[in-house]
């Protein structure tokens, strides 16, 4: 004898670790969407400690495994020094800081889209993906243009004055 059976419950799946519970704002029928707010959204680190350590490890990792981030951190380095060696006013010393950082910056986030998008379609090749590559490495090539020529203004005429020439 057959007997009907109704479908099991449907199984709730179950959020990855890395995945932040969801929690759905539902009130009523006269409110048919429904609103999605992640839970803990802004304790991801946990604290401000680790916030720093994981800013730090993306920065060692980007030090350790970009070679066009190291030579942009000496080339930095160097070119601050030399700032310092020919007495720039601090406003000046403070526009090469920033060009530097710039960058930098830019130099990680050229990491972060590549990695990024090596995540999203593996070893296949998209015309997008190498957009978005090509597009965040010519942000670093135009950054690292104008940072070389604000530093030749910058540096230049104090140098030839110092040379005497």
């Amino acid at each position: 004898m057959l007997v009907p059976q109704t479908p099991p419950p449907p199984r709730r799946r179950r959020a990855p670790s890395t995945e932040l519970p969801l929690e759905l704002d539902v009130k009523g029928p006269e409110r048919p969407a429904a609103k999605v707010r992640r839970l803990g959204a802004w304790a991801v680190a946990g604290d401000l400690p680790a916030s720093f350590r994981y800013a730090a490890q993306g920065l060692a990792y980007g030090f350790r495994s970009q070679r066009n981030f190291r030579i942009h951190v000496c080339t930095g380095v160097l070119v601050f020094g030399l700032g310092l060696g020919l007495g720039l006013s601090l406003d000046r010393l403070a526009v090469l800081v920033l060009t530097v950082a710039a960058v930098l910056v830019l130099e990680l986030l050229n990491t972060a889209t590549e990695a990024v998008v090596d995540l999203a379609i593996g070893r296949r090749f998209h015309p997008l993906a190498r957009i978005a590559k090509d597009c965040a490495a010519a942000a670093v090539l135009v950054a690292a243009l104008a940072s070389l020529l604000i530093a030749a203004l910058l540096l230049i005429p104090p140098l030839l004055a110092r040379l005497g020439l």
